[in-house]
C-alpha cells in the first residue's frame, strides 16, 4: 500500500505539474492580446466614462494569484489617485471628451486626501464647462463627497445616500486573550500609543479618546466643509444630526429623502441615466442597447494620456501601506524593497526627490532602511521633499523626517511619534492544559524569551529598555529635522496623532499642499523652470504579469463589484471587520520587532477589504489557543 501510494503521489504530481504549464502557456497567449496598447481608435468623441469599482489607492497593490484562487474572490480593484487626476486634468483640455461620467455602481471608498484631490480636479473639468455625472445605487460617505462635485448626481429609485462621518469602534481583545489565558505582555513608550490597547484594555484608555476625539472632530469638519463648498444647497447638517427626523418625514424611502436633502438631483434607472448621456453627447449607432453613447473607458484614456517624461527628472518615491521588513509591495512599504528602490535611483540623474507618504508605520527596522536610502540621495546634494497623503504616522513621520520641506493637508493624519512591542507568552495556557516547565539556568538570561514558561522579570525590563531607547532615537530625529529640543519633541510625541492642521501648527509640518505642490518646490530648488522638468516614479510601474492577472480577475471594472443598495453596504462593512480580526491576530502573533505604528489611524483598505473566510479566522483563534 504504501508504494502504491507514492504512485499515486508522483501521478497526482505529474498531473499538477502539466497543468500548471498548460496555464502559465494559456496566460501567455492571453497576455499577448490584453496587454496590447489600444488603437486610437479606443479613444472616441463622446463621454469619458470613469468606472469606479473598487477603491482609490495611493499606490496599487501587487495581485496574489494563489491568495485569489485560494479565496475564490476577485481582488478588489484599486485605482491610483495621481492617475484619476490626470485622466480628469486630460479630459479638461480635450475637446473629444464633452462629458465625464462617474459610475459609483460598485465604489468603497477612498482616503480624504484622494477624496478633496479627486474632487478637485472634477471641479477643473466643470470649469472646462463639461458636465460632469455620477450613478450609483447607494451612496455613502466618500461616494457622497466625491459626487458632491458632479453637475449632475443620479440616484437609482431603489437606493438611497447616508452619511455617516469619520469615526467608530476599535476591536479590542484582552477579554478573549483572558479566556484563552494568554499573557499579552506590553513594551511601550507614550502616553497616547493607543496601538498596543486592544490587547491589555476592553476599552479606550481616557488620552486615546481625547487623542481621538479632537483628531476625529477635526477631521469631520474638514468634511462637511469641502462637501458644502461643493453642494451648498444639501441640507447636510439635517442629514447627520436627524437622520430618522430625515428617513421617516420620506416614509422610509431613502431615495427620496435624498432627493429632498438636495444629496441627489435625479432619481432613475440605468436606462435613464444612460439616455441623459444621449442627451448630453449623442448616440452611439454602434453600440448595444437602446440609450448608448459613443465613450471612452478610463484604461483606455489613460494609454493615450501618459505622464509626461520630457525634461530633468523628479523622483518621486511612494511609502504607501504597513511599513514591514523584507521586499514586500508594492501596495505594502517593504523596507528592503523601497530602500533597493532608492539606491538603484543614485544613479540616475535626479535633481531632487519627493517622498510621498501614505502609511501608518510598522516595523522600525524597516523605517530607519527607507530613512537612510533617502538620506543617500540627500547627501547628493538635492533637494528632497515630502507629500503626505492620508495618513503619515508613526513610522510614516520616521521615514519623513529627512525631508528638506514637508507638505501635507489639512485632512492628513500625522505624528503617533512612539514606539511599541506586543509579545504574547503562553504560560498560562499550558498550565491550564497541563504543561510546567523546570530547568537549570546559569544566568538571568538562560532559556530566554520562553514562551511557553514565560519571561523573566530580566526580559521584561531590558526589552522595556530597548523600547525606551527607540523612543529616544526617534526624539532625536524628530528634533535634528525640526529644529526642535528633545523634551518639545517629546511634549508633540507621546504617540498622539494630530489632523495636518494642528501639525502645521505644532512644527512638524512646513505647509499644506499635495503631492503637485511638493514637485513644484522641489523643481523650483533644483531651479528648473516649468515645462522643463517631469515626475519619474521609482519602481510603482506594474509589471506585465500584474496587467494580466488585473485584466483577467477584475477587469475594466464593469464586473468588479455589483451594485449594492445601502443595506448591502452597511453589512459589507461588517463582513470587512471578520479580515480586521484575523489581521490583528496576525499582527498580535507574528514575529515582529519594535513597532512605530498607529493601529487606529482610518485605512480605506481596512475599510474595505475583502472578506476573509470565516474558516480561516477559526483556524487562527485555534492556532493562537493551542500554542
Amino acid at each position: 500500500m504504501g508504494f502504491a501510494g507514492k504512485v499515486w503521489r508522483l501521478l497526482v504530481g505529474i498531473k499538477d505539474g502539466l497543468v500548471l504549464i498548460f496555464m502559465l502557456l494559456f496566460f501567455s497567449a492571453l497576455f499577448a492580446v490584453l496587454t496590447a496598447r489600444p488603437s486610437p481608435g479606443a479613444v472616441r468623441e463622446g463621454a469619458l466614462v470613469m468606472d469606479l469599482s473598487g477603491i482609490i489607492v495611493e499606490e496599487r497593490s501587487k495581485v496574489d494569484p494563489f491568495a485569489a484562487l485560494l479565496s475564490q474572490q476577485a481582488p478588489i480593484g484599486e485605482f491610483q489617485a495621481r492617475d484619476l487626476v490626470r485622466a480628469l486634468d486630460a479630459a479638461a483640455a480635450d475637446k473629444r471628451i464633452e462629458a465625464v461620467v462617474l459610475d459609483l455602481e460598485g465604489f468603497l471608498g477612498a482616503g480624504q486626501v484622494h477624496l478633496t484631490e479627486v474632487g478637485a480636479a472634477l471641479d477643473r473639468v466643470r470649469a472646462a464647462d463639461k458636465p460632469v455625472l455620477t450613478y450609483a445605487t447607494a451612496y455613502t460617505d466618500d461616494s457622497m463627497l466625491l459626487a458632491a462635485h458632479a453637475s449632475e448626481v443620479w440616484l437609482n429609485p431603489l437606493g438611497g445616500a447616508v452619511i455617516a462621518g469619520p469615526g467608530g469602534d476599535i476591536l479590542f481583545y484582552k477579554g478573549l486573550l483572558d479566556k484563552l489565558r494568554v499573557n499579552a505582555r506590553i513594551y511601550k513608550v507614550g502616553e497616547y500609543k493607543s496601538a498596543v490597547e486592544p490587547y491589555d484594555r476592553t476599552s479606550l484608555s481616557e488620552p486615546a479618546r481625547e487623542n481621538y476625539s479632537a483628531l476625529f472632530a477635526t477631521l469631520w469638519e474638514e468634511y462637511r466643509a469641502n462637501f458644502k463648498k461643493a453642494r451648498p444647497g444639501a441640507d447636510i447638517e439635517r442629514v447627520t444630526t436627524r437622520p430618522v427626523e430625515w428617513v421617516e418625514a420620506a416614509r422610509g424611502d431613502l431615495a427620496t429623502a435624498a432627493l429632498e436633502a438636495g444629496l441627489v438631483d435625479k432619481l432613475g434607472s440605468r436606462a435613464d441615466f444612460d439616455a441623459r448621456l444621449v442627451e448630453l453627447v449623442g448616440e452611439d449607432d454602434w453600440g448595444d442597447g437602446p440609450n448608448a453613447y459613443p465613450h471612452t473607458s478610463l484604461g483606455a484614456w489613460l494609454q493615450d494620456n501618459p505622464a509626461p517624461t520630457s525634461g530633468s527628472a523628479i523622483g518621486v518615491v511612494t511609502v504607501a501601506g504597513e511599513i514591514v521588513d523584507g521586499n514586500a509591495g508594492p501596495g505594502i512599504a517593504g523596507g528592503d524593497r523601497i530602500a533597493d528602490l532608492l539606491d538603484e535611483a543614485l544613479d540616475d540623474d535626479l535633481k531632487a526627490l519627493v517622498v510621498r507618504v501614505d502609511s501608518p508605520g510598522g516595523s522600525v527596522l524597516a523605517s530607519e532602511a527607507i530613512r537612510e536610502a533617502i538620506l543617500r540621495h540627500k547627501a547628493k546634494n538635492i533637494p528632497i521633499a515630502v507629500s503626505m497623503a492620508n495618513v503619515a504616522a508613526s513610522g510614516g513621520y520616521w521615514v519623513s523626517t529627512p525631508a528638506d520641506r514637508i507638505f501635507a493637508e489639512p485632512e492628513t493624519i500625522t505624528g503617533s511619534i512612539g514606539i511599541f512591542a506586543v509579545i504574547p507568552t503562553f504560560e498560562d495556557t499550558a498550565a491550564e492544559i497541563g504543561i510546567t516547565t523546570d530547568g537549570v539556568s546559569t544566568t538571568p538570561l538562560s532559556g530566554q524569551p520562553n514562551i511557553i514558561g514565560g519571561f523573566t522579570p530580566e526580559v521584561d525590563a531590558i526589552v522595556q529598555a530597548s523600547i525606551e531607547n527607540g523612543y529616544e532615537d526617534f526624539l532625536s530625529r524628530v528634533g535634528s529635522a525640526r529644529n526642535l529640543s528633545r523634551d518639545q519633541a517629546d511634549r508633540i510625541g507621546q504617540g498622539q496623532v494630530w489632523d495636518g492642521g494642528t501639525a502645521r501648527q505644532l512644527g512638524l509640518v512646513d505647509q499644506y499642499g499635495g503631492l503637485d505642490e511638493a514637485l513644484a518646490w522641489a523643481a523650483q530648488q533644483a531651479n528648473l523652470e516649468d515645462g522643463d522638468w517631469h515626475a519619474q516614479y521609482i519602481g510603482t510601474e506594474p509589471s506585465p504579469a500584474d496587467t494580466l492577472l488585473r485584466s483577467l480577475l477584475i477587469g475594466e471594472g464593469e464586473e468588479a463589484a455589483e451594485g449594492r443598495d445601502v443595506a448591502g453596504l452597511i453589512a459589507m462593512r461588517q463582513q470587512a471587520q471578520i479580515a480586521r480580526i484575523e489581521a490583528d491576530v496576525d499582527r498580535l502573533m507574528g514575529a515582529r520587532g519594535m513597532q512605530a505604528m498607529c493601529l487606529a489611524c482610518p485605512s480605506v483598505k481596512d475599510r474595505v477589504t475583502s472578506p476573509a473566510r470565516l474558516d480561516g479566522l477559526l483556524a487562527k483563534l485555534v492556532a493562537l489557543f493551542g500554542r
